[in-house]
């Protein structure tokens, strides 16, 4: 195994105390482990709080979306493992600015458990709270139980459009309702070219050999749908365009955002030559694409791979996307 790092088991609190004295005047920690992720300026008194937490080892997923227009915090857990209820409680009342908080984050069991308990720790201590759990990967269950899927990179943009509903000054279940919408327009899937390694377990999440491309695979390494012999750039996002507009029909006149998503290895080259033959195929229905988001927003460690995303956007979503946004890991200023 090869890696950067220093003992394993300090790789996450390591990472958090490198991004406080990087992004020092942006971030903190907190909670007693230190595990809490925060604005530096505190809640915004009287706007709703948006959060959300899961395991290291995606960054920017999740902590990298705290900051103006988008997150008020993040609880961390150890790579790719949920962070404790504890954790989500202590984040959840820092967070709170006497409007409620939104618990904002992708659909997996130890993330549902421990956030399920930290909202009724929250209860105890007069905190309203909502729920709104991330479902956007169409690889991991079919359309008839998509309450089953993982949440994956299209979380991003429910951060993003709950963060600017928020900042509208919507009330508790106005900034949730935002974030259901975006959600129930948004799909994702991705493919991996190879496997990432968690710092203490010292070996591969799975195995694929160097011809073969794997469709459909998790951000932990989770099996995808089949492995099929390794396709070029346009036959990537022509299957996986495919597959999303299979769930997800759009019609010329229809407007989308796209997001070509890194999943830690792959050259931002690649990535853009992915988007290109999306727009290409998107354009020649009669889709406009607005605000592209190509680069790494939602990584598995070192594996490499892409995700497409695509949301389908009305007037409504489409401001909240593009109202202003800022945190170290993510600006919309230019798009």
């Amino acid at each position: 195994m090869k890696k950067i790092i220093n003992k394993p088991e300090d790789f996450v609190d390591e990472m958090l105390d490198g991004i406080v004295r990087a992004y020092g005047d942006r971030l903190k920690v907190a909670g007693e482990q230190g595990r809490v992720v925060l604005r530096s300026s505190g809640p915004k008194k009287g706007r709703v709080g948006i959060v959300t937490g899961g395991g290291s080892g995606h960054l920017p997923v999740f902590l990298g979306y705290v900051g103006s227009g988008l997150l008020d915090g993040c609880a961390v857990g150890n790579v790719f493992a949920s962070p404790s209820s504890q954790t989500m409680f202590e984040m959840i009342k820092s967070c709170d600015g006497g409007k409620g908080v939104l618990c904002l984050y992708g659909n997996y069991g130890g993330d549902n458990l421990n956030f399920d308990m930290a909202c009724e720790m929250a209860d105890f201590e007069d905190i309203k709270t909502a729920t709104v759990r991330v479902a956007d990967d169409v690889a991991s269950s079919p359309r008839e139980t998509a309450e089953k899927r993982r949440g994956v990179a299209g979380m991003v943009y429910a951060f993003k459009i709950a963060g600017a509903a928020a900042d509208e000054g919507r009330d508790l279940e106005g900034v949730a309702q935002a974030a259901r919408k975006a959600l129930a327009s948004t799909r994702t899937m991705g493919v991996a070219l190879s496997p990432c390694i968690l710092p203490q377990v010292g070996k591969p999440t799975f195995s694929i050999k160097d011809d073969e491309i794997e469709i459909g695979m998790g951000i932990h390494g989770e099996p995808g749908i089949e492995v099929r012999p390794m396709m070029d750039a346009d036959a990537v996002a022509s299957l996986l365009l495919s597959k999303i507009l299979a769930d997800l029909p759009l019609a010329s006149g229809d407007e989308v955002s796209v997001m070509v998503n890194g999943l830690g290895a792959t050259p931002l080259e690649e990535l853009l030559i992915v988007y290109r033959s999306l727009h290409i195929s998107l354009s020649a229905l009669g889709v406009s694409l607005v605000m592209p988001h190509v680069g790494e927003f939602a990584t598995s460690m070192e594996m490499a791979g892409l995700s497409v995303t695509v949301i389908k956007l009305d007037a409504e979503l489409k401001a909240l996307l593009r109202a202003p946004a800022s945190t170290p890991f993510y600006t919309n200023e230019n798009k």
